[in-house]
């Protein structure tokens, strides 16, 4: 590990002198590219500049274990304590950085929420969780654009769809794709039973053209009248648009502007990512087949998680998290649960490396 981090570090000082180059800095595009990797890099060299210094710090203290002075030789023995577990956890913490890179990471994602079981309860969850996913989005600075909404009668959703654009969007949401079920009385509930429902979240990471080659002569368009809850016409120009990748089957529709055109580009950028997706599934299948452990597989049909209202708690069955704050969360105070989560899953992706 060390040997790599070393390379690391020669590689990001190469980097720091290219961008002191006239050539380098007059040609924006190059510069761009070099301040892109050398920035990917840097969180691994700061740490690994700062565990080298808890190595040095702990040889002095050891030096002074030899100490004649029975005084120094006890405080070097307590801050020994201390600089050795602050080296483990660096040490630690570079495994993780070191970990390959997802090329995803850095992508702004489409993120779908459908109800499922649970009728019109299901369906208020999906505008819940949305409202949550948004909330978050505000406190990063992320921008959220509804590609896709359906709403039903009780203001609930049937799904909505939404682009998420920021930075590193993808690395902090994409182990939320699963089903989410929720415990709670609903308000129409006159005895004050607790229904169980269930929604399912996927998460895209955004396509380019260029990674999806979608062709016209694949592509069956229909246009129809965009409808809203209860049936009411939005408009009454044909301005919803469905598109059925006919090779695959996937059907995408979008009804949300009153303009066709724009129907059509969000249905597009709905329809690349689903297709980037299937791609990428087909792949995982591939090699699950080779290789056993396969860490982080996002398996759609599993219950991911458990928000339980009566108990305000909160329960993600995948990494045995349990949090009783559940109103906050709700509120969009997700950073520390997804924190955890990502956590779990880079722990077990370090335990496959080892094969553990």
């Amino acid at each position: 590990m060390y040997e790599k981090l070393n390379e690391v570090v020669q590689r990001f000082e190469d980097l720091s002198n290219q961008l002191l180059d006239p050539a380098v800095f007059s040609d924006r595009k190059r510069y761009a590219q070099i301040a892109k990797e050398r920035a990917g890099l840097e969180p691994v060299v700061t740490t690994y500049r700062r565990f080298k210094d808890v190595v040095r710090q702990i040889e002095d203290s050891e030096q002074l274990l030899e100490d004649s002075d029975p005084e120094i030789r006890d405080l070097a023995h307590q801050e020994l304590l201390t600089l050795r577990q602050r080296r483990d956890e660096l040490d630690a913490h570079l495994e993780v950085l070191l970990l390959p890179k997802d090329p995803r990471d850095d992508k702004n994602i489409i993120v779908e929420i459908r109800a499922g079981t649970g009728g019109e309860e299901a369906a208020l969850f999906v505008g819940d969780l949305f409202r949550m996913y948004t909330r978050f989005a505000e406190t990063q600075a992320w921008k959220v654009e509804i590609l896709s909404a359906h709403e039903t009668e009780l203001r609930g959703f049937k799904e909505v769809v939404a682009m998420i654009s920021g930075k590193q969007v993808f690395s902090r949401l994409k182990y939320e794709s699963g089903v989410h079920r929720v415990q709670r009385v609903p308000e129409t509930e006159a005895q004050g039973r607790i229904h169980t429902s269930a929604v399912t979240v996927a998460v895209l990471p955004e396509a380019e053209e260029v990674e999806v080659e979608v062709r016209e002569e694949d592509l069956k368009i229909d246009t129809y009248r965009s409808s809203g809850a209860g049936g009411q016409h939005v408009n009454v120009t044909d301005s919803a648009i469905r598109i059925t990748h006919i090779p695959t089957g996937v059907v995408v529709t979008c009804q949300d502007e009153r303009s066709q055109f724009k129907n059509k580009a969000k249905a597009m950028k709905i329809l690349r990512a689903k297709l980037l997706e299937a791609e990428r599934e087909a792949q995982e299948r591939e090699e699950r087949e080779t290789r056993r452990s396969q860490v982080g597989s996002g398996d759609r049909s599993e219950r991911i998680r458990t928000y339980n209202f009566p108990q305000n708690r909160l329960t993600d069955h995948r990494v045995g998290l349990t949090i009783y704050q559940l109103d906050r969360i709700m509120e969009g105070e997700i950073d520390d649960m997804l924190s955890q989560v990502r956590a779990w899953f880079q722990a077990e992706e370090l335990k496959a490396g080892r094969g553990e």
